[in-house]
């Protein structure tokens, strides 16, 4: 099915929004486009438009009877039914082929439910939502997905001359955005992601330059919380040959409660994939934290560094080492294909070289020793007499991942 015999989504709370709604489709419609409608309300409808999805059955897509939430009258627990429920449907609809954009508004509620469903849909398939929220921190709600964000303004209740202007932008957003094709859009065959940091840059600069001159594409993620979400979810999609992991420093941030956290599910979408994988402890020296004034007062007396004004490290000591370092290789050893663990033994950061600020070989060698303890399995663990930005420790991971690569 090509894209033009394809439809665009509007999902909303129709009970409260319907005229704003009705504007936004006869936008989309006066593009030469078709529209699939989904209400998301719970305490009504519009007959301003035809709706193709109420209410009932996105409840009923949750498990959940309209009736019920009618009845309850508990506003948080209807937002999150219908959010899940909406995604169930939305996912099936592009999974058929239906559609081929979504696009939402609405104020607090509205915008939840709206960037709920959107994540029923992979990367690349567009996601609009016009909200009063878009200033806001939405880091949560829109975790790994690419939703574009347009601030109302005003709020999205009844038209008015400046709601008309941008309700019209999106449908222009939308419309425009469902419909490019661009050259080289297929995902090439020869992928690989690679995880970064301003720590490890000039080995994953090495890195990237090896593999890019070897025929791979490579795709580089901050590993910022989000960055490493969306590295996990596109190794899902299928989107990569192999990764090269060598900034797990998220892993330090979800046990201590540092600020890029990617959660518990880090490290595991190889694994689950069956893809080759070359993993390093990078910057697993280390804890990010905001101003300094935002370190929490249990780590007060740690050592802590300013990298930046707005971002404060605190170095890792023993026992988190020894934490991390189990959990790090029993997340790998679930690899049912053949894996590596790669370790620069002269520092695993850019801080961290003898001398450096983070130089701390007993807290070094607490991580390695866990490491080695507890692999399992297809994996094999390579110590390595270099720095982690050494040029021979990029090669070196290089010919390991490629080595892997070829023997699957």
């Amino acid at each position: 099915m090509s894209i033009s015999d394809k439809s665009i989504l509007l999902l909303g709370c129709f009970d409260t929004k319907g005229d704003v709604f009705a504007y936004l489709r006869d936008c989309i419609l006066a593009q030469g486009e078709t529209v699939v409608t989904m209400n998301t309300g719970v305490f009504g409808t519009t007959d301003a438009f035809p709706i193709d999805f109420e209410a009932e059955a996105v409840a009923a897509a949750a498990d959940q009877d309209i009736g019920s939430l009618r009845r309850d009258r508990d506003r948080g627990k209807a937002i999150d039914i219908m959010g899940r429920g909406a995604a169930k449907l939305v996912a099936r609809l592009y999974q058929e082929g239906k559609i081929k954009a979504v696009a939402g508004m609405g104020g607090g509620g509205g915008t939840y439910i709206a960037l709920s469903a959107m994540q029923g849909i992979p990367f690349g398939a567009p996601k609009v939502c016009l909200t009063t929220l878009a200033t806001k921190d939405l880091s949560r709600q829109i975790g790994d997905k690419d939703i574009m964000l347009i601030p109302s303004v005003v709020d999205v209740a009844g038209m008015n001359h400046i709601l008309r202007q941008l309700v019209a932008q999106a449908a222009a957003a939308v419309c425009a955005m469902a419909n490019v094709q661009t050259a080289g859009t297929d995902m090439p065959t020869r992928s690989i992601a690679i995880s970064m940091f301003g720590n490890t840059t000039a080995c994953v600069d090495k890195c990237t330059e090896l593999l890019t001159h070897a025929g791979f594409e490579v795709l580089a993620f901050h590993a910022t919380g989000v960055g490493g979400k969306t590295m996990e979810s596109l190794i899902r999609e299928g989107c990569f040959d192999a990764v090269l992991d060598i900034t797990t420093t998220e892993l330090a941030d979800d046990l201590c409660g540092g600020i890029c956290s990617a959660g518990p599910e880090r490290l595991t979408a190889a694994a689950d994939m069956g893809i080759p994988q070359v993993v390093v402890p990078g910057c697993m020296d280390m804890v990010n934290f905001a101003h300094l004034d935002t370190v929490p007062r249990a780590f007060a007396d740690r050592h802590l560094y300013s990298w930046a004004p707005d971002v404060t490290l605190m170095r890792t000591d023993e026992r988190e080492n020894a934490i991390l370092g189990e959990r790090l290789a029993r997340k790998v050893s679930r690899s049912p294909v053949s894996a590596a663990v790669v370790l620069p033994l002269r520092g695993i950061s850019q801080v961290a070289s003898d001398g450096g600020i983070f130089h701390n070989p007993a807290a070094d060698n607490a991580l390695f020793t866990a490491i080695k303890k507890h692999i399992s399995g297809q994996v094999t663990v390579t110590e390595a007499d270099t720095h982690i930005n050494d040029p021979a420790f990029a090669q070196l991971l290089v010919d390991t991942l490629l080595g892997l690569m070829r023997n699957r």
